[in-house]
């Protein structure tokens, strides 16, 4: 049975129709193309022919126009759309014609810059020039690295490399700043909240050193669909940016069906477990033997799920290696020989996080089967987007999970496929990010004292780091004095710059199988947890928590762990204030003191709890923008009047709003923390918190204030139409059992958003 017939067999599986929502389907659509501009060296012209480029399509062409008039420009067009032409043809052809000119290319991740090195260097090859093409990151050796700097026509690079190993030392970058005529930022929309605006600011000091060497590049970005390309791209230009958004590439017809599991008990609205549905319905197309990815939005999901296709194997035909799976923590020789397999056909089906959401090379696929809502709607047309070949059918399935946001997608597929994909944010003008920037910059080349930073008058903030000793200001221009070296300690990710190294301790002398961040490593290495890794379980003897490591050795068990955080909120500064429903919003700086206390042991196949057991970490903290709704100080008795519990009613709300605030922002529900407070510290009154869960914050809260009157209309629509009686997993939450009220409860506070009579 081919996929096809699958297809076919599935439309008429009534067992399989009652649960989808919908079914999509995406006409083909033919290429659209444009010629092949003028001013290309016909070298190039035919170099790309003999490589079966016939024709540019459409989008290709007008990025090369754009280039050679020398306008910046952004190009938005799906997966697999042939993006990378839409640079590399204007910087190759550049270097014909020039052979100083030079390039530079940014890329969020190491798999990607190796990625597009063996792409960009095929077609170097090919040409028969001395074009010099390089990867620069933290693998490169010593010995190349002298190399690249004197003759590397062609740097590829990721934004942390350029910030810390590249900028601060550009005397020994000479040829490159001086002759730099492209840069190139590929994944434009992963450049959003904290990491948007760290990059943001570091492209800023980029363009001040080329400057300096008397270099003006033009700025080329690519992204997946967003609402604001050229808005981002622009912000990370420093200038406005055109936006080339019509994709000429062909489409084949894809199937996109959203799957919501069967009820499983209706009163208590719970649901089948999306990870069992998900195997299920991922062993159906492998064994129509089509090439299949499967996401899930966490590492334990990956594994799980990769450990039960594995097992699946003799039912579905396939061998060992066959079914893989792919996330951060697996070294990059795994992750090379992973993406290689996806290539040449030998790896049937991959398990992965949204680390394959990105453009690595790995083919093209015939099915992605979605565990989970990837959280925005740009995400899950991103992910969908890795099955679908130009010629020939493809298959998108999304298996919702019992979380709010999962349900209100599935049951409002028109809301999903008549939307436009969501805005990106970025803030580079933070004050706490551009005075780390601005450290950074003057440690690079002094600043006079009129200089503006890529626009921003920055003159005040410079007075401010010379009182503090970090600057010294003389005849009209501030110098770097401190003996500190400013890139190092600043961190362009979100995340804590630390990992903690992964060691199996069964091997003589410990051999390294991977890495993990310190807040994950909490969660997932602590002592006693049963870590996966690869499809294999590992139990963790010990984390040393010091030294940044965890010893691990193969188990064969029947469960594996799942840690629980406690999270308070101790300090909160205010930013903005307004009115909102039955109260008042507020937005501002909160610290955050989090500890893993307690781990459950969870049941293989059946997830049972059998077990629990406590952890003994430090705590950590972090500082992060809060939104909160403070409500009535007197609406505990009020409720109590009308027989409900405010707890009750505000832990039930306080999970339907941050659920479906993610609905609304460019975020994964995950980065989304939801703390709701009978009687807040703080404000003296019941009040629930909404907080970005990256340190410093990722703008999530600040347009979670601004849209909060439609966030809480939403979440009300969404309580009625749920057909639990008391409150479930799919609204206000699994941990409120029925009888409490919560949901009746939720739904009085939640009425004034819906307009209704709230009796506030």
């Amino acid at each position: 049975m081919n996929l096809a017939q699958l297809v076919d067999r599935l439309k008429r599986d009534e067992r399989f129709l009652r649960n989808v929502s919908r079914w999509h389907v995406l006409p083909p659509a033919p290429a659209v193309y444009g010629d092949w501009p003028a001013h290309l060296d016909p070298r190039l012209v035919a170099t790309m022919r003999r490589r079966g480029v016939e024709r540019l399509y459409s989008h290709q062409a007008a990025a090369c126009e754009l280039a050679r008039a020398g306008r910046p420009f952004v190009v938005t067009t799906p997966t697999a759309s042939g993006k990378t032409l839409c640079y590399n043809l204007p910087v190759l052809d550049a270097m014909l014609r020039d052979p100083q000119a030079r390039a530079l290319y940014l890329f969020p991740t190491k798999a990607l810059s190796q990625d597009q090195l063996d792409e960009v260097h095929g077609i170097i090859t090919d040409l028969g020039a001395d074009i010099r093409t390089h990867t620069f990151d933290g693998d490169t050796p010593e010995t190349a690295r002298r190399a690249i700097r004197s003759s590397g026509h062609l740097v590829i690079t990721n934004p942390d490399m350029l910030h810390q190993g590249i900028l601060p030392h550009h005397t020994l970058w000479v040829k490159l700043f001086e002759n730099l005529r492209y840069v190139v930022v590929d994944e434009v929309h992963q450049y959003r909240g904290v990491f948007g605006s760290h990059v943001a600011n570091v492209l800023r000091r980029l363009r001040r050193v080329a400057a300096f060497y008397g270099a003006h590049p033009l700025f080329i970005g690519c992204s997946a669909t967003i609402a604001n390309p050229g808005e981002l791209a622009a912000a990370l230009a420093g200038g406005p940016v055109e936006t080339v958004d019509h994709n000429g590439a062909p489409r084949g017809e894809k199937h996109f069906i959203f799957y919501n599991p069967p009820v499983m008990n209706r009163e208590l609205g719970i649901r089948r477990s999306a990870v069992k549905e998900t195997r299920a319905i991922a062993e159906r197309f492998l064994d129509a033997d089509a090439q299949t990815i499967v996401f899930a939005r966490s590492r334990n999901r990956v594994e799980l799920l990769l450990t039960y296709l594995q097992r699946a194997g003799h039912r579905v035909g396939t061998r060992g290696g066959e079914v893989r799976g792919y996330r951060g923590g697996y070294l990059p020789t795994e992750r090379r020989a992973i993406e290689a397999g996806l290539r040449d056909g030998s790896v049937r089906c991959v398990v992965s996080t949204n680390a394959l959401e990105l453009g690595v090379d790995i083919g093209r696929l015939d099915v992605c089967v979605m565990c989970g809502y990837a959280g925005t709607v740009a995400a899950t047309w991103q992910q969908a987007g890795r099955a679908g070949r130009r010629q020939g059918l493809s298959v998108a399935v999304l298996v919702a999970t019992s979380a709010p946001s999962d349900q209100y997608i599935v049951s409002h597929p028109e809301w999903f496929f008549g939307r436009v994909p969501e805005q990106a944010v970025i803030d580079p003008d933070n004050l706490v990010i551009l005075a780390s920037h601005l450290k950074c910059a003057a440690f690079e080349l002094p600043f006079s004292e009129e200089e503006d930073f890529g626009g921003v008058r920055v003159s005040e903030i410079l007075e401010y780091l010379a009182r503090q000793g970090v600057l010294h200001r003389a005849e009209g221009r501030y110098h770097w004095m401190s003996d500190t070296y400013p890139a190092e300690e600043v961190s362009l990710r979100s995340a804590a710059p630390e990992n903690v190294v992964i060691v199996d301790a069964s091997v003589p002398e410990g051999r390294v199988i991977g890495e993990m961040d310190l807040f994950s490593a909490q969660e997932m290495l602590h002592a006693e947890a049963i870590y996966m890794h690869g499809g294999r379980q590992h139990h963790v003897d010990r984390l040393d928590w010091e030294r940044r490591e965890a010893f691990v050795r193969p188990v064969q068990v029947d469960h594996y762990t799942d840690a629980q955080r406690k999270t308070e909120i101790r300090t909160l500064d205010v930013e903005a204030q307004g009115e909102a429903p039955l109260g008042r919003k507020g937005l501002g700086e909160i610290g955050l003191v989090s500890k893993v206390t307690v781990y459950k042991k969870i049941k293989l196949e059946t997830h049972e709890n059998v077990g629990a057991g406590r952890v003994h970490l430090p705590e950590m903290e972090m500082h992060t923008t809060a939104c909160w709704w403070e409500l009535p100080a007197d609406l505990h008795g009020r409720l109590a009047d009308e027989g409900f519990d405010l707890g009750d009613a505000l832990q039930g709300s306080a999970r339907l709003l941050g659920q479906v605030a993610a609905l609304f922002v460019m975020a994964d529900p995950a980065d989304l923390h939801v703390v709701p407070m009978v009687r807040s510290p703080f404000t003296d009154r019941p009040t629930v918190y909404l907080y970005d869960a990256v340190p410093g914050g990722a703008g999530f809260a600040r347009r979670i204030f601004a849209q909060l009157d439609e966030i809480g209309a939403v979440a009300r629509a969404h309580l009625d139409a749920c057909p639990c009686e008391a409150g479930c997993p799919s609204c206000v939450g699994p941990s409120v059992v029925s009888g409490s009220g919560a949901k009746r409860g939720a739904a009085r506070l939640l009425a004034c958003f819906a307009g209704r009579d709230a009796r506030a």
